[in-house]
């Protein structure tokens, strides 16, 4: 069975001569406690293209020291790592390289370098004798696996030498004590003071890569990347302008949209894999913007190859809800229920919703790792890879961003508003609850088609993709309320058919009834200044 430690670390250079200062009265630390020396022999794996590595993943197999075993380095943040270990065993455990399933696809892991390092430790402790960090002094020898008595096969490792020795200072938050980033900063001030630089490489492996000359060019290393922070940071400097002016053509656009949604969606999966919060939710949202965007910009975008991709990504989306929807369906339930007076929850009502609830989970979460690990799965990720190196680009690709992406976004706008008109004329009752769920589809494909176009059109498709949320959400929370009525019959027929009395929840059920004609009668006032012509025309480029 696997567990999983945060990992916050800092990393520094050392030389031969490199002395370590005393941390003692450094912020809370107290005392320095020697932890005496240990030597650990690590063979880390990767894809014989170093799919691992190119996203700051590890995967080792490590003796020696106090946690021996399988371990699995998940970045989080800059200097934070989730560790996900699991015991000794010959080959790379199942449950670890389920979670660099999305990397790897079929490629098969390898050993692509050794690391023997000898460990000096010393524990941080505070007055009361707390743990707050651990300070290590490693000194390490790497060398390429299946060279000079190792094992193992790498393929072609390039020019370089088969050895590289160094030394190195790992200062590392003891998990569950009592350091936090402000001990981190004053150590790496001490450090600093003494002549000591923060290391240049993120990790071991990653020096080790480079030194032993397994580094391989990524020069296509960000197909999958999308924007990331720093794209969106500078896109906020230019919201007010026409980025489009600076050269950038629709297929630029379209397609870093595209692949920040495919970025997400891989980054994602191991996450959902450790059941992390909303991990299942933020997944499902990028499947549907993937889809979305397909559907708004065919122009950019060839339908005749991402039509089947989309009816791929609504089943996926379809198997990550099924969990998912029950969740935000009890949390609703439970969140009426509790307003109630005490005096009006007639009979063991919680009682009968968490049942409920927990039968409709039975198997859930199962069936869903199931797909994760499925055949059909992976070939939708095979094809998402491939779609990003070989793009389907029409002619409209090469066309100025800001016409073609303000095209797209207006016409997605039309549909929305022809769906709007419908469902404001329907009589209420099921047949404008159905209309209304339809509006409501057709606003979230406008709002992403907006986000999309941002880059290239700026502060008016932000505050039309603003304003078409605020529809959604209203039209959302109308269509939760239907849904909810009907899980309330339910309940209350179960109720019934024990000998509880539905009460309870016939009460509930004319709450939700009274909420959804208040979204009703709050729509027109919010389409009205969401469909503002002064808006629309400011779209136009």
């Amino acid at each position: 069975m696997a567990d999983t430690v945060r990992e916050i670390e800092r990393k520094y250079e050392a030389g031969d001569d490199t002395q370590l200062p005393d941390l003692a009265g450094i912020d809370r630390v107290a005392t320095v406690v020697e932890q005496g020396v240990e030597v650990l022999d690590a063979l880390y794996y990767d894809t014989a293209d170093q799919r691992l590595a190119a996203d700051g993943i590890t995967l080792r197999r490590r003796t020696g020291g106090k946690d021996a075993g399988w371990h699995l380095k998940l970045p989080v943040a800059p200097g934070v790592r989730d560790e996900v270990r699991a015991p000794l065993s010959d080959t790379p455990p199942a449950e670890l390289t389920a979670l660099v399933r999305s990397r790897v696809l079929d490629q098969e892991l390898i050993p692509l370098v050794r690391l023997r390092t000898r460990r000096t430790v010393r524990l941080l402790q505070d007055a009361a004798g707390a743990p707050l960090a651990e300070v290590a002094e490693d000194t390490v020898r790497a060398r390429r696996a299946g060279e000079a008595g190792e094992t193992g096969e790498t393929g072609e490792t390039g020019a370089g030498p088969a050895e590289a020795r160094w030394r190195e200072i790992e200062v590392e938050l003891i998990e569950d004590g009592d350091g936090d980033a402000g001990l981190l900063d004053e150590i790496g001030r001490a450090l600093a003071a003494a002549g000591v630089r923060p290391a240049a490489a993120a990790s071991k492996l990653a020096r080790a890569l480079t030194e032993t000359g397994l580094e391989r060019a990524r020069p296509d290393k960000d197909r999958t990347k999308g924007s990331g922070k720093g794209s969106g940071k500078r896109s906020g400097k230019r919201s007010g302008k026409r980025s489009g002016k600076a050269g950038r053509t629709a297929g630029d656009i379209v397609l870093r949209y595209v692949r920040e949604q495919v970025r997400v969606i891989i980054e994602l999966d191991p996450a959902v894999r450790r059941d992390l919060p909303d991990s299942v939710h933020q997944m499902r949202v990028a499947t549907r913007r993937l889809r979305s965007a397909f559907r708004s910009y065919a122009k950019v975008l060839d339908r005749a190859v991402t039509e089947p991709i989309g009816i791929e990504l609504k089943w996926l989306a379809a198997e990550l809800g099924v969990d998912r929807d029950r969740e935000v369906l009890t949390e609703r339930l439970r969140a009426g229920l509790a307003e109630l007076p005490r005096t009006l929850r007639l009979g063991p009502v919680a009682a009968r919703l968490r049942i409920w609830s927990e039968r409709r989970r039975a198997g859930s979460r199962g069936r869903l790792l199931a797909v994760l690990d499925g055949p059909r799965y992976l070939s939708l990720l095979k094809t998402l890879h491939a779609l990003l190196e070989a793009p389907p680009l029409r002619k409209a690709a090469t066309r100025p961003a800001p016409e073609v992406v303000a095209q797209a976004v207006l016409k997605d706008y039309r549909r929305l508003a022809r769906r709007m008109e419908t469902a404001l004329d329907t009589p209420a009752g099921q047949a404008r609850d159905e209309a209304l769920h339809g509006a409501r589809k057709a606003a979230k494909r406008t709002r992403y088609a907006a986000e999309a176009a941002r880059p290239a059109l700026g502060r008016p498709a932000k505050r039309f993709a603003r304003w078409t949320k605020r529809v959604q959400q209203l039209l959302g929370d109308h269509q939760d309320s239907v849904v909810a009525r009907g899980a309330l019959r339910e309940l209350a027929t179960q109720a019934q058919q024990a000998g509880e009395g539905g009460f309870t929840f016939g009460l509930l059920y004319g709450r939700e009834e009274a909420r959804a004609a208040d979204r009703e009668r709050e729509l027109p006032g919010v389409w009205a200044k969401a469909s503002r012509a002064g808006l629309r025309a400011r779209l136009r480029p």
